[in-house]
C-alpha cells in the first residue's frame, strides 16, 4: 500500500470521528449578524485540542469587532511544523447567515438523512474545520519525514469581509503563509472570483398625515424611483460578459428594505443594502462611483428627499497569482483520481477571503467539501446539506496533496 492509499485507508477509518466533529460544529450556532462567534470557537479549540491539534486562541479586540459591526470573535490557529520547508495555510470560516425560515431539518441539527448531513454552514464552511484537520492528521498517522509546516486557520468573519478574521491574523503576523487554501466545493478548483460591493441607501423625506399627503415628502416614492434605476442597470450588466471560465457577467440585489413607521403615515425614511458582484476584469472605484451617480440622478427625481450612501463593503475579486501553479497542479490531480472525473480549473461568482491573502502577495486557491453548485447544497437557504461522500472524498484529496507538497 502506497502512501496515497493508506491516508484514503485512515480518513475510511477514521470517518465516523470526522462526521461526528462536523456535527459538533453545527450545533453551535454563529448567526452573523448578530456575530456573536466566540463560543463556537471556544467549542472547535476544545475539540480540536482533545485531537492532539494544539490550538492557538486569538481574541479580536472589542472595539475593531464592534466597528466591524460583530459582537465577538476569536480567531483559532493550528500550527503543525514539520521541517524546514514552505508553510502552507488552510483556511475555513465558522461564521453563517442566520438560518432563515422553511427548515425541515434543525438548522443546528446536524441531523443525518440518505447520506446527508444537514445544518447551518453544513457545506459552507464548517464542513472544511473537519476536511482540513482530519487530512492533517491523516498526514501525521503517516509518521514519514515532511519537509515544511501546515497552519489551520478558522475565521468568523467571512460574511463581514475578512477584516478581523484572516486580515487581522495576517496584520498581527500570526500567519504569513507562503501558499494557502480556503474553504471550497469538491467538483473544481477555484483560482479566480467575483468582487463584492455592499451599499446602504438611505432616503429621506418628511413625515405627514397620510389624508393630506401634500403635506409630506414620500421616501418610498423616492426610493422606488432608484429601485427602478437601479434594476434597469442590472439588466444592462448582462451585456458585459466576463473572460473567467465560471464566472458569467456583474450583477446588482437589493437584499433589504425597511422604513416608514405606520400605514397612515406618509414614510419619512426608507434604507436599502444592496449588494453589487463585480467580475474580475472591473474596478471597484469606477463601479462604485457608477452606482453613487445612477442613485444621484434617480434621486433627483423627487423635489424634497435627500440621499445618505454608505459602503457597508468591499470586497475585491480574486486574481489569481502564479505561484498558485503548485497548489492547482496537486489538488486537479487527485480530485481528478478520488472523484473519477476530471476536475476543471474554474472562476466562481462568490466572494471569499482568499482574495485577503492573494492581495498579501500569498498565492491562494479554494478548495474543500461540498457539491458541484452553491445551489445544490442549500446553501444560504433553508436545509443546507452536504453529501457525506463528497466530505469524504475531499479530505483524501487534501491529505494526498498536503503529502505531495511536503515531500
Amino acid at each position: 500500500m502506497n502512501h496515497h492509499e493508506q491516508l484514503d485507508a485512515w480518513i475510511d477509518t477514521h470517518f465516523d470521528e470526522q462526521v461526528k466533529f462536523l456535527q459538533q460544529l453545527i450545533q453551535v450556532p454563529t448567526d452573523t449578524p448578530p456575530g456573536n462567534n466566540t463560543p463556537h470557537a471556544e467549542r472547535a479549540a476544545d475539540l480540536l485540542d482533545a485531537m492532539g491539534l494544539t490550538t492557538e486562541r486569538h481574541a479580536v479586540p472589542h472595539e475593531l469587532v464592534k466597528a466591524a459591526g460583530l459582537q465577538t470573535i476569536t480567531n483559532l490557529v493550528v500550527r503543525r511544523q514539520y521541517g524546514v520547508g514552505r508553510t502552507i495555510a488552510l483556511n475555513a470560516h465558522g461564521d453563517v447567515v442566520p438560518p432563515g425560515e422553511g427548515w425541515v431539518h434543525g438548522p443546528y441539527g446536524g441531523e443525518i438523512e440518505n447520506g446527508k448531513i444537514y445544518g447551518r454552514a453544513a457545506a459552507v464552511s464548517k464542513c472544511d474545520f473537519s476536511t482540513y484537520a482530519f487530512a492533517v492528521r491523516a498526514l501525521e498517522s503517516l509518521g514519514i519525514a515532511l519537509h515544511g509546516n501546515v497552519e489551520l486557520l478558522f475565521t468568523y468573519d467571512e460574511e463581514f469581509g475578512g477584516e478581523v478574521g484572516p486580515a487581522w491574523l495576517l496584520q498581527n503576523k500570526l500567519t504569513k503563509p507562503d501558499l494557502m487554501i480556503a474553504a471550497g466545493f469538491s467538483y473544481q478548483v477555484v483560482t479566480a472570483h467575483n468582487g463584492c460591493l455592499q451599499m446602504q441607501v438611505t432616503v429621506h423625506g418628511k413625515m405627514a398625515h397620510a389624508a393630506i399627503p401634500e403635506t409630506g415628502i414620500d421616501a418610498l416614492q423616492g426610493a422606488n424611483k432608484i429601485l427602478t434605476a437601479l434594476y434597469a442597470q442590472n439588466t444592462l450588466y448582462e451585456q458585459i460578459t466576463s473572460n473567467v471560465a465560471g464566472i458569467k457577467h456583474p450583477y446588482l440585489n437589493v437584499g433589504s428594505i425597511e422604513g416608514g413607521t405606520n400605514t397612515n403615515v406618509v414614510p419619512a425614511r426608507v434604507t436599502l443594502k444592496l449588494d453589487r458582484r463585480m467580475i474580475p476584469e472591473e474596478t471597484p472605484a469606477e463601479v462604485e462611483a457608477n452606482i453613487r451617480q445612477v442613485i444621484a440622478d434617480a434621486a433627483a427625481l423627487t423635489p424634497g428627499i435627500t440621499v445618505e450612501v454608505k459602503r457597508i463593503l468591499l470586497a475585491n475579486a480574486l486574481k489569481p497569482l502564479p505561484g498558485n501553479k503548485p497548489l492547482v497542479q496537486v489538488l486537479q490531480k487527485h480530485a481528478s483520481e478520488v472523484f473519477g472525473e476530471t476536475i476543471p480549473v474554474l472562476g466562481t461568482p462568490l466572494y471569499t477571503d482568499v482574495r485577503i491573502f492573494c492581495e498579501a502577495g500569498i498565492p491562494g486557491v479554494i478548495y474543500g467539501a461540498g457539491p458541484r453548485t452553491v445551489l445544490e447544497s442549500n446553501a444560504k437557504r433553508a436545509d443546507e446539506n452536504l453529501d457525506l461522500q463528497d466530505l469524504r472524498r475531499a479530505t483524501k484529496v487534501i491529505a494526498r496533496s498536503l503529502l505531495d507538497l511536503l515531500s
